[in-house]
């Protein structure tokens, strides 16, 4: 962690400096963008980014596009946990504008998730705005190495880059590996709910859904068609019939369990309603960036508690040293995977 703090300040101190050497990369968007050839400072375009430059290189990070929560600071590195606010580019609710970037002063503006002819609009416009060099990066949950590949030779931390691909590509492959011995019709249906009263779930190919699909459950609600985000009722997912309910709120959580409406769902009749782990960043979703990772450990441990054991204490301490640069204490396992359903 001293070695970080170090170079944090070191990131800083060049940030803003001449960079006379450039060179070219291609993004998602199949766009040839000209990049400094040193990178000191990074503006992230929405909350994927800011977790992905975090993980490979926090003292490159401008700012945050959301204040951490205090839940959340006590699992960042100290130096990071008070950098600037600044709103993101992109997405519902965007709220950083040509101003607040300019005021950064970043010799790059990332963004990671979706790439289609929006988001490539809105870097184009946003780079020629700034004169910054504005990246798309995909971020579809399948491609977590080569997004940590791309991402880590693009910042310079290309061995950074290398080792965190390869720890994501040993867990897609520990995940594939459980499901190659379950028969699809043994694993589980599950309803996901989002928000304070969980009626918020994702259709099929949201990408908000695509951690459940790696982890081979079925999502009931790809039973109301395709597309993103969209509000449900209590009456379509009593017809679906969920295995497991997984929550995103810990309120919404507690009330399905005793509310009668719900007690017709398999999943309140056998007990089986998890919130959902999201500190620092979400563990299903939340966003739908590289932090995802941890989620499957702790998916396997809700959703195939019959499958042999695993080491999820294990799992979260080794995740969070090597994507978060933090030593987790037995304390704060406890904290973290309290009333998220894990029996380990």
């Amino acid at each position: 962690m001293f070695i970080r703090a170090l170079a944090f300040v070191a990131a800083l101190l060049l940030a803003g400096s001449p960079q006379a050497d450039a060179r070219t990369f291609v993004d998602a968007g199949g766009r040839t963008v000209e990049v400094p050839d040193r990178i000191g400072k990074v503006f992230v375009a929405g909350p994927p980014a800011s977790v992905l430059v975090y993980a490979l290189a926090p003292e490159k990070l401008a700012g945050w596009v959301r204040e951490p929560g205090e839940k959340a600071k006590k699992y960042l590195l100290p130096e990071a946990r008070d950098l600037p606010t600044y709103g993101w580019l992109t997405g519902r609710g965007g709220t950083a504008n040509v101003e607040a970037v300019l005021a950064a002063k970043p010799d790059l503006i990332i963004d990671v998730g979706t790439v289609n002819e929006t988001y490539i609009s809105l870097a184009d416009r946003v780079q020629e705005q700034t004169g910054i060099p504005y990246v798309l990066i995909g971020g579809r949950f399948a491609d977590t190495p080569e997004t940590l590949r791309q991402a880590g030779a693009l910042l310079g931390e290309s061995a950074r880059g290398e080792e965190l691909a390869r720890y994501a590509e040993k867990r897609l492959a520990d995940i594939q590996s459980l499901l190659a011995d379950i028969p699809e019709g043994e694993r589980p249906k599950v309803y996901y709910g989002r928000g304070p009263k969980g009626l918020e779930t994702g259709l099929s190919g949201s990408i908000n859904m695509e951690i459940l699909e790696m982890a081979g459950a079925t999502n009931v609600a790809a039973a109301a068609g395709k597309g993103g985000l969209t509000e449900v009722s209590l009456e379509q997912v009593l017809a679906w019939k969920p295995d497991v309910i997984l929550a995103s709120d810990a309120g919404f959580a507690e009330a399905v369990r005793s509310d009668p409406s719900w007690s017709g769902v398999p999943a309140v009749q056998a007990g089986r309603v998890y919130k959902a782990p999201d500190v620092p960043f979400g563990w299903f979703d939340s966003p739908p960036g590289i932090n995802r990772l941890i989620g499957l450990a702790w998916l396997r441990s809700v959703l195939y508690p019959d499958a042999g054991p695993i080491d999820l204490r294990g799992e979260v301490r080794e995740f969070f040293k090597l994507f978060y640069h933090v030593d987790l204490t037995e304390p704060d396992l406890d904290a973290l995977l309290a009333n998220t359903g894990s029996r380990n």
